[in-house]
């Protein structure tokens, strides 16, 4: 049986972190679909055009290496406003979400435009100065030589780039349930986002 959870959020709102907790809570399957953007993203900085990268796209390509760098993620939000590359990568999501068994899809419209029929619905948000200390700590982790301004820099302007592109911007569905993470642990925001999609399960039932 086909059980959707699609959980939408901005950059290192956490979105990840618990779509990985709940799909492994409720053994489903899971599409970061952010990293086909940032294959896309990657395929452009190497040169290919960003359409024909988004129609070409493999799976493999979800596990090259180097798609979590700083680089990629402001180039996989550049070809992110394209309608092209959304059109190319949009049967690829809606096939993934409806496979049997359940399967849970985090990214920035999968509420919205990709599975507006989901049986739940997240949206994990944090403010820009908690979500760019944690991109922060992690670009320092890796190696990288940046500055918590800059960075905070970079992470309003994808916020707004996100947010007001014409094709399918970034907001929480109509009907989603909201997680704010600024003041939550990773613990507590999973267990919210567990207890959210089980009382949606059961309004369902219960429907």
């Amino acid at each position: 049986m086909a059980f959707t959870i699609a959980i939408d959020g901005p950059a290192a709102a956490g979105k990840g972190t618990i779509s990985r907790a709940v799909a492994a809570h409720f053994g489903f399957a899971h599409l970061d679909t952010g990293l086909l953007y940032r294959a896309v993203g990657r395929k452009m900085l190497d040169g290919v055009e960003p359409i024909l990268a988004a129609q070409q796209l493999r799976p493999e390509d979800l596990g090259v290496d180097g798609l979590r760098t700083a680089a990629v993620g402001q180039a996989a939000s550049r070809v992110a406003v394209l309608p092209e590359v959304r059109a190319a990568l949009l049967d690829f999501q809606r096939a993934f979400a409806r496979r049997d068994g359940g399967a849970v899809l985090d990214g920035r419209d999968i509420g919205t435009v990709i599975c507006p029929e989901a049986e739940a619905k997240l949206f994990v948000t944090a403010s820009a100065e908690v979500r760019a200390r944690r991109r922060y700590e992690e670009l320092l982790a890796g190696g990288a030589v940046t500055d918590f301004e800059t960075v905070l820099a970079e992470t309003r302007e994808r916020d707004h780039r996100d947010a007001t592109r014409a094709d399918a911007p970034l907001k929480p569905a109509a009907d989603a349930l909201m997680i704010d993470t600024s003041e939550l642990d990773v613990e507590a925001a999973v267990a919210a986002a567990i207890s959210a999609v089980e009382a949606r399960s059961l309004e369902r039932l219960k429907g």
